[in-house]
Formats: structure tokens, C-alpha cells, sequence
């Protein structure tokens, strides 16, 4: 899995209850897929070990990680 120096050095540090299983199950299974206006790419998916869903943002190329956390705000459209 490709990360940023930032994910790397600020986000995992910060939030080491989130694995990398779960990264990855998100970026190949999306429930939802949005575009920010900055070209970064957010992801959503609902981690059933947890009870939560996860969202993951990547740079534009899709598979770089930038960030990653619980999204607490989240709604899929069955909620």
C-alpha cells in the first residue's frame, strides 16, 4: 500500500486502532466514491469488526493513502 509522508508520520500515530486490512478493504470494496475539489478521492466502507464506517481519502492517481479515519457523520443511503 502507498501512503504520503503525512499518513505515515501523523495519521497512523494518531489513530493506530485503524489497520491496514481495513484500509485496503475499503479502497477494493467502496460503498460510496466522491471526488474533492482538490482531486483527492474519498472512500467509504462500513468495517463490520468495528461497527463503523471508514472512510480513506487517496491522492488523484486512487491508491497513494492520504488519510483515514472513522466518519462518524457518514450515512449510507439504507440508514
Amino acid at each position: 500500500m502507498k501512503t504520503t509522508f503525512y499518513f505515515t508520520k501523523s495519521v497512523m500515530v494518531r489513530r493506530p486502532d485503524i489497520n491496514s486490512e481495513w484500509i485496503e478493504y475499503v479502497l477494493n470494496n467502496p460503498i460510496r466514491t466522491e471526488v474533492q475539489t482538490n482531486g483527492r478521492i474519498r472512500r467509504w466502507a462500513y468495517i463490520a469488526d468495528v461497527g463503523k464506517y471508514l472512510r480513506v481519502v487517496t491522492e488523484p492517481d486512487g491508491e497513494t493513502v492520504h488519510n483515514a479515519f472513522f466518519d462518524r457523520r457518514f450515512k449510507s443511503k439504507g440508514d
